[in-house]
Parts: structure tokens; C-alpha cells; sequence
């Protein structure tokens, strides 16, 4: 076999680095932009977006008892009406229930959490402590500021009325609308996907789509099965405790729930404040033990194993981008972080998939041309 060595100048090893690093600069700038214009578009049409994704959250859930039906003999139509009319019956009896009790004590809820930051502020700035008052001081006003903005929000939110806000009306009525067209058509979607897809794209795009379904169902099955946990021991523990506004701890603690990490956190705080000025120390510090026994119950046994074949996602990740959607879009955006995130990680998944298929197919037919070479040699 010929001697092939040859010595490169080091002139042409810089060339070639700076080479590579200028295509892949330019590869970085031309998928930024691309980023850019999609954001966009998004925002230019997102009027149209948060209903749909509203609406498909909605579905994950109605859906499969919408199949069972179907599977039973019952017609599209009447397993769709029958399943949407039994999820707002649910709705709307849930928020009847908790209306009263949610509603008219949402003022001490934020009332209470800001004296207890009062208290803390007392407590660390007084003997033995004798912290600094100042930035203690503008930490627990800005907080205690922000608390008692909020409170009529929360009063006259979900759980009150939604007449005085007519985007909210046109939203709900289009997003139940929605979700009855999801329910009642959705399972033709795939098929004419694959059909107008053709043999070579639409195998790959019902895959994709199909996991990206399963696992934002999933998530949303099971981050509701947790929430309900969380809300029930919470909440259960406030009222053996005696806790007067055990009831809307507890519903704050459901909801908040759905914004994994940072919900968690903050309605377990919520509810140790309040707890501190209805009850007194010692209760707040059995109500913190609750929260923090419930937290790790979540974290490393709830979560991890009803979410461990869905989500497969680092809790950094999650972390970080439940923070981008909530300082992109709000709240809104950090409930639909986690559930957007988790279907582009499926889609990288699949690709990964293929590109490693690609590379086990190719592998062989380079080892094979590779021996009849050293054997010609």
C-alpha cells in the first residue's frame, strides 16, 4: 500500500478552522433570524394560536373517553357532544362549588401572605438576628405591593366572572367550539396527513405527530393527577391545622401545580405566610414541613415516575423554560412552556432516531468497501 502521509502547513490548518467556523457562523446567523421571523409570525398571529393550543390541551384529555365511546358504536358527533358537554358540566359545577369560598377570600389570602412577610421581616430584623433593615426592607414591600395588586385580580378572576371581559367570552366560547371539532374529527386528522404527506413524508409526519400527542396528553393526564395530590394533602393538612382559608390554599395549590417548579414553590409559600398569621409559628412551621413533604413526594416519586415516560426532560430545562415562557407571554406562557418544550424535544428525539438508523444502515456498506480495499492492497 502507497505511502499516503503528507504534512500540512499550519497556515492551512488555520485556514481550514477559520473555514469551518465561518460556515457555521453563518449556518447560526441564518437560523437565528429564521427563529426571529417565526417568533414573529407567531406573535402577529397569536390571536389564532392560544385558542388552538387551548383547545388541543383541552382534547389530550376528552379524547380518549371520546374514542372509548366510539369504539362502543356511538357516532362522532354524539360521543363528541356527549364527552364537551360533561367536561363543562364539571367546570362549571367545580367553579360554582369553590366560587363562594375562592372568590370571597381571595383579599385575606393576599392579605395574610403580606402580613407574614411582615412578621418574617420583624423576626429578622430584631434580636437575635439584627439583620440589615434595608434591603430585607424593599425585598417584603415589593413583594407586599405586588400581593395586594393582585388581590382583586384574583377576586374577580375565573372564579368570579368572566362577563366584563369580552375576549375572555369570545376566547372561551372558541376554544369550546374548538375542542368539540378536535373531539369529534380528530382521530381523521392523521390519516390525511399520511395521505397528503405521500409514502416518503407523511410516514415520518404521523410518527412525529403521534408522540407529540402522546406525550402532551401524558402530560397533561398526569400534571393534573399530581396537581390534585398536592391540593388534596396541602389543603387537608391547612384544615386539620384550622386553618380558615384552607379551602382556597388548596384550590391556588391545584393550579398552581400546572407551572412545574416556580407553581409549586410559590403556592407552598403562599400557604406557610398565611398559615403564619392565622395560625402562629408553630403551625406555620408544620404547615412548611406539609409543603416541603409534599414537594419531595413530587419530586422524586410522583413526577419522576408518572412523568418519567412522558416529559424525559432535565429539570433545568424545564426550569428554564418555564421562566422564558412566563417573561415572553405571562402566566400564560409559563403554563404552556412545558407542554411546547416537550414536543420540540420528542420531534429532536425522532430525528435522532432516524440520523442514528441512517448511520447503522450506512456503517456496514463503508466497513465492507473498506476491506475489499486493504485486500486489493
Amino acid at each position: 500500500m502507497a505511502n499516503d502521509n503528507r504534512i500540512r502547513d499550519r497556515a492551512v490548518v488555520i485556514d481550514d478552522g477559520l473555514a469551518h467556523l465561518q460556515r457555521w457562523g453563518l449556518r447560526i446567523i441564518v437560523i437565528g433570524v429564521a427563529a426571529w421571523v417565526v417568533s414573529q409570525f407567531i406573535g402577529t398571529i397569536w390571536m389564532v394560536i392560544y385558542p388552538v393550543s387551548l383547545a388541543l390541551i383541552v382534547t389530550t384529555v376528552l379524547g380518549p373517553p371520546a374514542a372509548w365511546l366510539r369504539s362502543k358504536g356511538w357516532p362522532d358527533a354524539l360521543a363528541a357532544v356527549a364527552i364537551v358537554l360533561g367536561f363543562i358540566g364539571a367546570v362549571v359545577g367545580s367553579i360554582a362549588l369553590l366560587t363562594p369560598q375562592v372568590a370571597g377570600q381571595a383579599d385575606e389570602v393576599a392579605a395574610g401572605a403580606s402580613d407574614g412577610l411582615q412578621e418574617i421581616h420583624d423576626w429578622l430584623t430584631g434580636k437575635p438576628l439584627n439583620l440589615s433593615e434595608g434591603q430585607i426592607t424593599s425585598a417584603i414591600s415589593a413583594v407586599q405591593d405586588k400581593l395586594t395588586e393582585s388581590a382583586s385580580a384574583i377576586s374577580s378572576g375565573v372564579f368570579t366572572t368572566i362577563g366584563t371581559a369580552t375576549s375572555v367570552i369570545v376566547n372561551l366560547v372558541l376554544v369550546l367550539m374548538l375542542t368539540f371539532f378536535f373531539v369529534k374529527d380528530g382521530h381523521k386528522f392523521l390519516p390525511w396527513v399520511k395521505a397528503i404527506g405521500g409514502q416518503r413524508a407523511g410516514v415520518h409526519l404521523v410518527e412525529v405527530l403521534e408522540r407529540s400527542w402522546d406525550t402532551l396528553g401524558g402530560f397533561i393526564r398526569t400534571q393534573t393527577l399530581v396537581a390534585l395530590i398536592d391540593a388534596v394533602i396541602i389543603g387537608g393538612g391547612l384544615a386539620i391545622l384550622g386553618s380558615p382559608l384552607a379551602v382556597p390554599l388548596g384550590v391556588v395549590t391545584f393550579f398552581g401545580a400546572y407551572i412545574p417548579i416556580i407553581g409549586a414553590f410559590v403556592s407552598g409559600a403562599l400557604a406557610v405566610l398565611v398559615t403564619l398569621v392565622t395560625n402562629g409559628t408553630n403551625d406555620a412551621l408544620i404547615a412548611m414541613g406539609i409543603v416541603v413533604a409534599v414537594q419531595q413526594l413530587e419530586g422524586n416519586v410522583l413526577s419522576p415516575w408518572l412523568q418519567g415516560k412522558n416529559m424525559n426532560l432535565h429539570p433545568a430545562v424545564v426550569l428554564l423554560s418555564v421562566t422564558a415562557g412566563s417573561t415572553l407571554f405571562g402566566i400564560t406562557g409559563a403554563f404552556l412552556a412545558v407542554p411546547v418544550v416537550a414536543t420540540v424535544a420528542e420531534i429532536l428525539r425522532y430525528l435522532n432516531e432516524r440520523i442514528d438508523d441512517s448511520v447503522s444502515v450506512l456503517a456496514p456498506k463503508e466497513d465492507s468497501e473498506s476491506a475489499e480495499t486493504l485486500a486489493e492492497d
